[in-house]
């Protein structure tokens, strides 16, 4: 295995947090302020590093980290293309 604890930590932590605002988004169904190209650059990161196991570290368990972050992030992404006009329609008929 060529991972490192830490990297597998961070996997780990920013795994932990994106629920929260997928929780959030399902909830409330308000995802004014999120970014969808914040959230875009955050899933190309996550391609990268499989790809980068795939090239460099083939059969490492880590992807499967990175494949869970980046369908996580994804979930997250598709919720706020589900809501933004919905958000922005409520936006206008307050003003």
């Amino acid at each position: 295995m060529h991972s490192s604890i830490w990297e597998i930590l961070m996997l780990i932590s920013f795994a932990s947090s994106w629920p929260f605002s997928i929780v959030k988004s399902l909830r409330t169904k308000v995802v004014i302020g999120k970014s969808p190209l914040f959230m875009g650059i955050i899933i190309f990161g996550y391609v990268m590093g499989i790809v980068h196991k795939f090239v460099n570290a083939p059969g490492d368990p880590v992807v499967w980290l990175y494949l869970f972050n980046l369908l996580i992030v994804s979930f997250d992404l598709v919720l706020y293309f589900c809501y933004i006009g919905k958000n922005r329609r409520d936006l206008n008929l307050k003003k």
